[in-house]
């Protein structure tokens, strides 16, 4: 009994420091959210590509979270995509997301060339961020929003589909 009390002690004790440290942040190519975008699944994914240098995204982010918080115990994943350098995850990046205390998953994509793989995404997007992309892919929802959104906005998309 002693000895799984000081386990459960010792776990707690691990989950808060690494609810302590930084979120980490994946940096992906394309490839991993194309296979993302293509497993069949029924959970609706809201993809906001975004970046700490845009004005517009950094307005809208604070809706996403709040979605992310929201949504958590239902079949609703928010990950917010990155577009800043790869070269400015630990200067940029990681701070930005400390210092707002940013709880949603956030991946950074790797990808200069836009170009190669903008229209995989969607063929009308032309790169401007704030983009939202949501689906679902064993209902077959799919909607794609090149636009900053308010937080009414970005729920009713959310509610629409989920």
């Amino acid at each position: 009994m002693k000895k799984r009390i000081l386990l459960l002690s010792l776990l707690g004790i691990l989950i808060m420091a690494y609810s302590a440290q930084a979120q980490q942040v994946p940096v992906i190519k394309y490839d991993g959210l194309q296979k993302l975008r293509n497993q069949p699944h029924d959970t609706l994914y809201v993809v906001n590509f975004w970046a700490t240098w845009c004005r517009p995204c950094v307005k809208e982010l604070p809706y996403f979270e709040a979605a992310s918080q929201r949504y958590k115990n239902q079949p609703v994943k928010v990950l917010l995509v990155s577009m800043d350098a790869v070269e400015d995850l630990d200067t940029r990046v990681k701070p930005f997301i400390k210092k707002r205390n940013m709880q949603a998953t956030v991946l950074l994509l790797d990808e200069v060339d836009g170009n190669s793989w903008i229209d995989k995404i969607e063929p009308k997007w032309s790169g401007a961020i704030p983009a939202t992309m949501v689906f679902n892919n064993k209902r077959g929802v799919y909607e794609f929003r090149e636009a900053e959104m308010t937080e009414q906005e970005l729920t009713s998309l959310i509610e629409k589909y989920k």
